[in-house]
């Protein structure tokens, strides 16, 4: 071989090599281009809406001889066709789908008898409701195959749109998706009588939000490739109804608004830009009417807005792109590129008058943060919070009953969070550095956090003292929950330390 035939050959090598690498590179690069163009998910203005709005039931309940109101709730597999020739295998309460509506007054005694007749261990956790530990549904207080589990407790909270799902640890995203979910409402004496909105299901609707995926006939759970956010859906229900509409016939409509979803953030808005008042968030009325063009709720969030309707027309509830201040991959990938038509409201040709909404709507009932004996941070990524992931026979701290606390969290992973609080209502003092929005004034127990974002919150821990029956605190975004982004208090008597949470049996 002559000595210049090897430089030739290592040149020809090298020109291949080149060649293969620069093939390889552009392939992927098309194909990540090709995965980022095809994320973004959009039926605004495609859908026809064709399917009555399915208005939950409500709940029948007998009064024991003691007064306590009793409710049952059975978990249970059923089919419902959401499509038109095509059976879907579900989970339910009562029914093949979600759940009915269970309703009770403030200084009631409630208890639900829940039985579980479905093939796993499953929980049912009251969201957003004040109980004792005990009886609170999470991960602790699982209900096995065949069991049942009544927890009882007295209503001594305001008003609220609160709502029941499963808490079972590492399993909270499938068993919501498949259907365990259902409202669970309070009234009292300032809400029955402020002139809103309140006839259940006529001015007064539950809208139940969930975002899914169809495989042929069967729920399609599967995360999509770079969807760190969780499983997202590509199109919407309202009430277990596809392309659902509703017609009404009041000038005012109120809309419970519950964000069901499992990792979806929805920008609620109407398709005319038409401004709604804001009445209610998470923990029950706010103190004046809010007006707003837009509202966002991220998974478990509430928000209770009043639409006024003119006779004879038609408007569409939808979802909006996220403005959270998302980088542009974050964006696509975590759903905020995303737009839904959700539901469509169609007044009638004569309409009942409807009272206007009163100036003041109730009193402020979460501390203000001045009477704080204490502040926690809790810094959240997706390895755990403050660093650690959920461990069920580990009690992070506790809390001594009739103390208010300061509670400042952070996000500080590049993908959004959210952060909800069993057991208390809290009042958001601060977003980052500056003072919260409107919407985010009432009592809440979940708030989001983007990239980089900050809050403080104010709460007061009323008990009752429980050292061995922990409370959770979570992401709410429940794939996020399940791979550990969780940590559990305890609430004390002065004097008290946290005890040991009891054995967990799994699901």
């Amino acid at each position: 071989m002559s000595s210049d035939s090897r430089p030739r050959r290592w040149r020809r090598l090298l020109v291949v090599l080149v060649s293969v690498v620069t093939s390889l590179v552009l392939a992927i690069a098309g194909g990540v281009a090709w995965i980022y163009v095809d994320a973004a998910v959009s039926t605004v203005g495609s859908t026809e809406f064709r399917n009555e709005l399915i208005i939950p039931p409500l709940a029948p309940s007998r009064i024991e001889a003691d007064g306590t109101r009793t409710f049952d709730l059975e978990m249970k597999s059923g089919r419902r066709e959401f499509q038109s020739g095509q059976v879907t295998q579900t989970w339910g309460f009562n029914g093949d789908y979600l759940g009915p509506t269970l309703r009770a007054r403030r200084g009631e005694k409630v208890a639900v008898t829940v039985r579980n007749n479905l093939t796993e261990a499953s929980t049912v956790h009251w969201h957003g409701m004040h109980v004792p530990a005990a009886m609170d549904g999470g991960p602790h207080q699982m209900v096995a195959p065949g069991a049942s589990w009544t927890p009882n407790w007295s209503v001594d909270q305001p008003a609220a749109t609160l709502w029941y799902h499963p808490h079972p640890h590492g399993a909270t995203e499938d068993h919501v998706r498949r259907g365990l979910a259902g409202m669970f409402l309070l009234d009292d004496d300032v809400s029955t009588s402020v002139p809103l909105p309140a006839t259940y299901g006529v001015d007064d609707l539950p809208v139940i939000v969930q975002d899914v995926k169809f495989k042929g006939a069967a729920f399609d759970s599967a995360h999509a490739m770079f969807r760190d956010v969780g499983f997202l859906g590509d199109r919407t229900m309202v009430n277990g109804t596809l392309t659902p509409y509703r017609n009404v016939g009041d000038e005012l409509v109120r809309l419970r608004l519950l964000n069901a979803s499992t990792a979806r953030t929805y920008t609620f808005e109407l398709s005319d830009q038409r401004p709604f008042a804001l009445v209610g968030t998470d923990g029950g009325l706010v103190e004046r009417p809010i007006t707003l063009d837009r509202l966002r709720l991220s998974p478990g969030e509430r928000g209770e807005i009043v639409v006024r309707m003119r006779p004879g027309e038609r408007t569409v509830l939808r979802s909006g792109e996220l403005d959270a201040g998302l980088d542009f991959w974050t964006q696509r990938f975590s759903g905020g590129d995303d737009t839904f038509d959700i539901l469509e409201l169609r007044a009638a040709d004569t309409l009942r008058p409807s009272p206007e909404l009163p100036a003041t709507l109730a009193l402020p009932a979460t501390p203000d943060g001045t009477d704080s004996v204490r502040e926690r941070h809790f810094d959240m990524n997706l390895a755990g919070i403050n660093g650690m992931p959920m461990a069920m026979d580990r009690i992070d701290f506790a809390v001594t009953r009739g103390t208010a606390e300061t509670w400042v969290v952070r996000n500080i992973d590049g993908m959004p969070h959210n952060f909800h609080i069993h057991d208390v209502q809290f009042r958001v003092l601060a977003v980052d550095d500056g003072p919260p929005p409107a919407a985010l004034t009432g009592p809440k127990d979940t708030v989001f956090l983007p990239p980089n974002g900050t809050m403080r919150l104010a709460m007061r821990f009323d008990g009752p003292a429980d050292p061995d029956s922990p409370y959770m605190y979570h992401c709410h975004l429940l794939w996020h929950e399940d791979l550990g982004m969780m940590g559990q208090f305890v609430v004390v008597n002065p004097g008290q330390t946290a005890g040991t949470p009891p054995r967990h049996h799994g699901h």
